[in-house]
């Protein structure tokens, strides 16, 4: 597939639906203020009579304006509370840093390798154990917060191309803003339906009143109208609200494939849910709710109109332009052999303890064999670990690969340890001089517990001898386990790094 023309088109098109739903906002607005002219006689002798009155119709305009902006405000924090609230909703649980699940280390070293390629903090990782369909998620505000999720059929029935496929197609999702964009969205339209429920409210008041006198006429007819404006308008804002979603979908697959230059991987779990029986589908309540946010529909049907993804089939075509239907049925045929394993390469034996936790053979950036220990002049190893995350490319993800391969063990199991995280951050921070780390060891004896320093001056030892080019990883991959301390250890850390990188007087 050409996946940047893929990627113009699917942007061409949501910036014109977003700007569809701003006009449909618009319309709802200038509605509502004529509504509200009619009902109290602004508008007698038509124009003219609004021109009479445009100060007051310029504060019915500024209050309606005030009351969608209030309930979208409110609609957006609450959706907002941040990736792990929503994935513990659907019954999902944070993948373990010390896990023996073959399958589950597998994951967490792709969500880790396609992280530090494409350049955004790592985030927390969960699995929703009970679900058998093939579905994952990306959930959070932004990348700061953001969780990836996804399903135990995933793990079980995907192989590691296809997985990284389907984690390449959720980072897209938080590195282009989809998670924002439709939290944004949700939010404008919760706005739009509490004009509605305005109105059904007022109906309903005058409605259950025995005067019928001009005043019930009046407030009926307000009633009516603005209950007509809210509800239509959420319907139309609804259609558009999905087609964003539709486009944002192609834009996630045809990002995958740039990502990995490999369209059978994003492709052939697309293939595997049109085989399988249990397809996609959620079982946990509330996966209506979320059903924008997953790879592909949750759902056992949908009125088109509303379909929050595109038909499976145009997914695959639009990856694979040769693709036939016939090859779904074939496919079904193959996974219902008697004896087929999930996925073949969990049928062999344990895996080596050369990575960490997963089977050799990762791939290795070509010229880049036995990277530790070696020193490389700083533009080469800031050209190494900084990518920009609107171009991902191969070589990125196999760079990730590689120095997350070679992490020494300690090292990593101590950026996954919530105990053991503070510090490895404090280590990072003390450099890679003996004697600076020494008075940096010595400052911190004031303030820190002697475990705690007893700990940070081992594994600042540790990093004496670590090629440079591995330190920003480590921080990178620390991100999830400091995300679960408490926000007053984070500041008092805070405090910590800050005095360090200035007890020297330089920042480097």
């Amino acid at each position: 597939m050409n996946f940047f023309e893929h990627q113009d088109r699917a942007r061409r098109k949501t910036a014109f639906l977003i700007l569809l739903f701003i006009l449909a906002v618009a319309a709802i607005v200038i509605g509502v203020n004529l509504v509200i002219a009619v009902a109290f006689g602004l508008a007698e002798g038509g124009l003219s009579g609004l021109t009479r009155h445009r100060e007051t119709m310029a504060v019915i305009t500024l209050g309606v304006l005030a009351l969608i902006g209030g309930a979208s405000a409110y609609r957006m924090i609450r959706l907002s509370a941040g990736g792990a609230v929503v994935a513990q909703s659907l019954g999902a649980s944070p993948v373990p840093p010390d896990t023996a699940d073959l399958r589950l280390r597998r994951l967490v070293n792709v969500v880790e390798e396609t992280a530090l390629a494409s350049g955004v903090p790592v985030p927390r990782i969960f699995i929703l154990e009970q679900e058998d369909g093939i579905n994952a998620f990306a959930a959070g505000f932004g990348p700061a917060d953001a969780v990836v999720a996804v399903t135990r059929g995933t793990l079980d029935r995907l192989n590691r191309e296809e997985l990284q496929g389907v984690v390449a197609h959720e980072f897209s999702h938080i590195i282009n803003g989809d998670m924002r964009l439709n939290i944004r969205l949700m939010g404008v339209l919760f706005g739009i339906l509490v004009i509605g429920v305005i109105g059904r409210t007022l109906l309903w008041g005058r409605s259950g009143s025995g005067r019928g006198n001009k005043n019930l006429s009046k407030g009926a007819f307000l009633g009516l109208a603005l209950m007509l404006l809210g509800y239509i308008g959420v319907f139309f804002g609804q259609m558009i609200k999905a087609s964003v979603s539709r486009q944002r979908e192609y834009l996630a697959d045809a990002a995958a494939v740039q990502f990995t230059r490999n369209p059978s991987g994003i492709a052939g779990a697309l293939k595997k849910i049109g085989a399988l029986s249990s397809g996609s589908r959620l079982k946990a309540p509330g996966s209506e709710e979320v059903s924008h946010m997953l790879f592909s529909d949750g759902s056992r049907s949908f009125v088109s109109l509303w379909a929050t993804h595109p038909p499976l089939e145009n997914r695959i075509r639009a990856i694979e332009p040769g693709f036939q239907a016939k090859e779904i049925e074939t496919l079904r045929k193959q996974l219902l052999q008697p004896g087929q394993a999930p996925d073949p390469a969990f049928s062999g034996p344990a895996p080596d303890k050369s990575g960490p936790g997963e089977k050799a053979g990762r791939p290795v950036l070509p010229g880049l064999p036995g990277m530790a220990g070696r020193v490389l002049p700083q533009a080469v190893m800031a050209e190494a670990v900084f990518f920009d995350p609107e171009k991902p490319d191969p070589e990125h993800l196999a760079l990730a690969a590689t120095l997350c391969r070679e992490l020494p063990g300690g090292l990593y199991e101590a950026a996954h340890d919530p105990d053991s995280v503070e510090p490895l951050i404090l280590a990072l921070v003390l450099g890679d001089d003996a004697q600076k780390q020494e008075t940096g060891l010595s400052s911190l004896a004031k303030s820190v517990s002697a475990a705690t320093l007893e700990q940070t001056r081992r594994l600042a030892a540790h990093l004496l001898s670590l090629d440079p080019r591995f330190r920003l990883p480590l921080l990178e991959l620390a991100m999830p386990a400091l995300r679960l301390k408490p926000t007053e250890s984070i500041s008092i850390l805070s405090m910590r790094v800050m005095d360090l990188i200035h007890l020297d007087g330089r920042v480097t």
